[in-house]
């Protein structure tokens, strides 16, 4: 069975840091892309960053460059995102979603990811 859990939310003062986690089960990192996506309430689901199939490539969205940082360890089978100097903007429940792709690329549009997680709550209190 193909599942994400997300853990690592909670709250968080502006200026702190947080890592959540994206633990694949039944995944093979190797053969899958993986986003994280946030949303916060009554906005759309917006990208974050991204990982590659073979874990070289990443991608992240203006917003949090400098800030966030997406890695994974294959042996946990696990995909993190490193969130430093967090702005109450960043409040929103955060995604991870997988896509099955053969190519060293990824997206960070939702439509593009075939699996997801069922989130984790990030707040930032100012």
């Amino acid at each position: 069975q193909l599942t994400l859990a997300e853990s690592g939310g909670e709250l968080v003062q502006a200026g702190g840091s947080l890592r959540l986690s994206c633990y694949a089960s039944g995944f093979i990192l190797d053969y899958v892309a993986i986003g994280w996506f946030r949303q916060a309430p009554g906005k759309e689901r917006e990208g974050v960053s991204c990982i590659t199939s073979s874990g070289e490539g990443t991608n992240y969205v203006d917003s949090v460059k400098g800030r966030f940082t997406i890695s994974r360890d294959k042996a946990k089978n696990t995909v993190f995102l490193q969130m430093n100097y967090l702005e109450p903007e960043d409040t929103a429940a955060y995604y991870c979603a997988a896509k099955d792709t053969v190519q060293d690329m990824c997206a960070t549009h939702p439509n593009e990811y075939d699996y997801w997680g069922q989130g984790t709550q990030v707040t930032v209190s100012s």
